[in-house]
């Protein structure tokens, strides 16, 4: 996809949440947190800060524990690049409730905006698929984003992976509370549990 044709991330992540009804929203590091966030807090927003590499798995847990909820990771290249083995994990357990969307701008860009592995060979759809993750795919157009979207809250067909090619923008930060005791009683009691 040429550059021109890059989708606005805070848009994409925007089209995902607009509808996201019960939905659990596990955040991977950095600019996706912040991008969940600008589509506006939530109580089942579950954030990560510095915790690179590991949304998808965090992610798969509370969908095998909460298999009557649809559970969404939505993280970088970059994040995925770095715990791409948790793909294989969840293949294994093919989680019906589960979606991963992969914000892909070919770039490391809480380091620098070196350039990442899927600005070269690396094809993270190809990697899911053969994790045995089949419904993958990649995205390219709003409409196609819409329809993800949609397919979310199916709580039969999953587990799902989307990657959609976006800007590398350096977008306003818009941060959520960084508190994990917060962050985790928050969630709990949306969820209808106590404090730990």
């Amino acid at each position: 996809m040429s550059k021109a044709n890059l989708l606005d991330r805070r848009e994409v992540v925007g089209s995902l949440l607009t509808e996201r009804k019960d939905a659990i929203v596990v955040g991977g590091l950095g600019a996706s947190t912040y991008d969940i966030a600008a589509a506006g807090d939530h109580d089942r927003n579950f954030y990560l800060w510095g915790a690179m590499g590991g949304a998808v798995m965090i992610g798969l847990g509370v969908a095998l524990a909460q298999p009557k909820l649809p559970v969404v990771v939505i993280t970088g290249d970059g994040e995925m690049l770095m715990g791409m083995g948790s793909l294989a994990t969840v293949g294994l357990q093919q989680p019906k409730n589960f979606s991963i969307v992969v914000l892909d701008n070919e770039v490391y860009g809480e380091t620098g905006g070196q350039a990442s592995h899927t600005a070269g060979t690396a094809d993270l759809v190809g990697v899911a698929r053969s994790c045995g993750i089949f419904d993958a795919r990649a995205l390219s157009t709003m409409a196609e984003i819409e329809a993800f979207a949609s397919s979310m809250h199916d709580l039969s067909s999953g587990p799902r992976f989307a990657s959609i090619k976006i800007d590398s923008a350096n977008l306003e930060r818009v941060l959520s509370s960084r508190d994990g005791q917060y962050t985790v009683t928050r969630i709990r009691g949306a969820l209808g549990f106590g404090p730990i």
